[in-house]
């Protein structure tokens, strides 16, 4: 998809609140988009065309209150650096610089505690390797068995820091899923690899595939529920 970025705005809100808006130009879009970019803490106006950029500039302007309120609600970010606390598989865990041995281990807790020995300069790279790694094996596991259930075959599983799915399959049967979920509760994990797999035979999502999600997961409601009430939180975590 092509994106044409234009200078960025700095709006006041009525609570003294500075904003940041990103302008952006996509010609696949219908009308003024108005959205928010939680990775970046900013909102971005879309346009449709270089013709319309005052128009999104003056779109975000007249809303630049609800942006505030928006942004105001985001979860507090949360940085994998020594002493961090943060969720792994749905349980707190803290990030620690000591340690048996050189390299990256798991001590239960509570909190469970991430041992990372090394340059603390480096810790936020190395935490992320471990949980992308984390997250692949346990999505690799949960595929693995749901495609068993569903008599099917995924060509290839992928880790990805995605912001606006937690799961994509192609249609050459790739999947692909957001490394986050390693931090949500292995049920939503598992959710999310059923709700995947079950592209494998239906590419819509029409009873038939509910129906093949139901298979591999009979709490898939519950599941979906979560993401959508903490979702947000584990995009909080930044590397």
């Amino acid at each position: 998809m092509f994106f044409d970025k234009c200078q960025p705005l700095t709006l006041s809100a009525s609570d003294g609140q500075n904003i940041t808006v990103r302008i952006e130009i996509n010609p696949r879009a219908k009308r003024l988009i108005l959205r928010l970019d939680e990775a970046n803490r900013e909102a971005v106006a879309v346009a449709p065309s270089k013709r319309h950029l005052k128009a999104a500039a003056q779109f975000a302007t007249d809303r630049r209150d609800w942006i505030a309120a928006r942004l105001a609600q985001l979860p507090q970010q949360t940085g994998l650096v020594e002493g961090a606390l943060f969720n792994l598989r749905g349980a707190p865990c803290e990030i620690t610089l000591e340690g048996p041995g050189r390299r990256a281990s798991l001590a239960p807790g509570p909190p469970q505690q991430l041992s990372l020995p090394g340059d603390p300069e480096t810790v936020s790279r190395r935490a992320a390797r471990y949980l992308k790694k984390a997250a692949r094996e346990d999505l690799a596991d949960a595929v693995e068995r749901h495609c068993a259930t569903l008599g099917v075959a995924a060509r290839k599983v992928s880790v990805k820091d995605t912001r606006s799915r937690w799961g994509s399959c192609t249609s050459d049967g790739g999947l692909a899923f957001s490394w986050r979920l390693i931090m949500a509760p292995h049920s939503v994990l598992d959710y999310v690899a059923a709700h995947e797999c079950a592209h494998l035979l239906e590419m819509n999502h029409s009873p038939r595939f509910w129906a093949h999600v139901a298979r591999c997961c009979p709490d898939w409601k519950k599941e979906r529920d979560w993401l959508r009430r903490h979702g947000r939180a584990l995009h909080a975590v930044t590397v």
